[in-house]
């Protein structure tokens, strides 16, 4: 999945997904509008101690975005495999972002987990930032 990522968003980062903000800084587009093809990159948490990354496939509101990741949820006992078109949506109060729920797709729910995010960083493409 690693390589599906890095494939399908052009990014050349390794390592804890945590680090790939920091590390794509001055290498890569940063900003935090969520744009198809750009990696979000979950913060660092006790709940996600490695962080997370995903792979933007399409926004669908200023508020709605699909991703394609994997080692995510637990399908058939099982973490690990991948997932695409899953919904985040941004529950941040400022609209920015800064926070998002992950639907879960054995519950056919939103989690009741909200999550950090540090970023979106993309290679090629226009990321903005909220003036």
């Amino acid at each position: 999945m690693r390589a599906l990522r890095r494939a399908a968003s052009g990014i050349q980062i390794y390592g804890d997904a945590w680090t790939w903000w920091d590390q794509a800084d001055g290498r890569y587009k940063r900003g935090d509008v969520p744009r198809a093809g750009a990696v979000i990159v979950f913060a660092r948490t006790g709940r996600l101690p490695l962080g997370h990354v995903a792979v933007i496939s399409r926004v669908v509101t200023s508020r709605v975005a699909m991703v394609t990741h994997a080692n995510w949820s637990r399908i058939d006992g099982e973490r690990g495999p991948a997932e695409q078109d899953v919904t985040l949506t941004d529950v941040s109060e400022d609209n920015d972002w800064s926070r998002v729920r992950v639907w879960d797709i054995p519950s056919g729910t939103f989690g009741s987990r909200v999550y950090r995010i540090s970023g979106f960083i993309a290679k090629g493409l226009e990321t903005a930032s909220r003036e």
